[in-house]
């Protein structure tokens, strides 16, 4: 998941479930593969995702072969697919294995309880990969912050910094039991939320932080509304250049993704402008 829109390809990638993991008790890791997949490939981005596509109910079904253009032409648009954004967390070319992991909090959105509940050997088609960013070798430094939404993209950043990369890392999750192993060298700050609003800690992480000296490369990304005071933060009190910071909100409290995906570039937009009138020049 990214600011900027997905370069996909129009027609759909499909795959098969391979295996699937609870890793704590609101994340689970779904592994896709198959011939499907012989031409999928990522570039250098760590926060490269896909958009899972997924029949609106149950009693859905699309002819074969899949083609999305057909279903769009013939179906009503009520029967259309309906598309979730998730970030690739491991692409792994030799076995052509992609790994998505999925916050679930019950019975609540659509992606998350199919993922408790899908099967090996299941299909599964989707859109991308698109992405955005990747973390900068030329700067002094890289922040790295946000919530479960956006820990598969961190983690893959992470894992992809050298071991001597000064990096300062934040994470908001709602408890220790939420928290992930990631193969990496720098150290991650866990936030634990409990009670309180998503994303209040991670500002405070954030604000709090003893700042370094030289270039920062950040990637902050969440639940919108923490996205949007650590904008403010960044860009508007600590001055950091558009081009150094890959920011958004993955998503909003209150609003599905289909919700805040048709809002999303018009908030985008108007907490830009209103932040960057106000910005001092970089």
């Amino acid at each position: 998941m990214a600011e900027r829109p997905a370069r996909t390809a129009r027609k759909p990638h499909t795959a098969q479930v391979v295996r699937t993991e609870r890793l704590t008790p609101h994340m689970q890791r779904v592994v896709l593969g198959g011939d499907g997949l012989a031409d999928f490939t990522v570039g250098a981005h760590t926060d490269h995702y896909v958009k899972l596509l997924f029949p609106p109910s149950d009693g859905v079904s699309y002819p074969e072969p899949f083609d999305l253009e057909r279903i769009r032409a013939e179906f009503p648009r009520d029967q259309w697919p309906v598309t979730r954004t998730y970030t690739v967390r491991i692409w792994d070319p030799q076995t052509h294995e992609l790994t998505l992991d999925f916050v679930v909090h019950g019975d609540e959105g659509l992606a998350g309880p199919w993922a408790t509940r899908v099967q090996p050997g299941e299909t599964v088609r989707f859109m991308g990969p698109g992405g955005a960013y990747a973390p900068d070798p030329q700067a002094d430094w890289h922040l790295l912050a946000g919530d479960e939404s956006a820990l598969p993209a961190i983690a893959a950043a992470l894992e992809a910094l050298p071991d001597d990369a000064d990096v300062r890392c934040f994470v908001e999750v709602s408890g220790p039991e939420e928290e992930v192993k990631i193969d990496c060298a720098a150290e991650v700050v866990w936030l634990h939320r409990g009670d309180r609003r998503v994303g209040e800690a991670l500002v405070e992480a954030v604000r709090a932080l003893q700042w370094p000296e030289g270039r920062v490369h950040a990637f902050v990304h969440g639940e919108a509304s923490c996205v949007k005071e650590l904008r403010r933060l960044l860009r508007v009190e600590r001055g950091i250049p558009r081009e150094d910071l890959s920011i958004s909100g993955y998503w909003r409290l209150g609003h599905n993704e289909d919700g805040w995906q048709a809002s999303k570039r018009e908030w985008n937009a108007r907490i830009e402008q209103e932040q960057e009138g106000r910005a001092p020049a970089a």
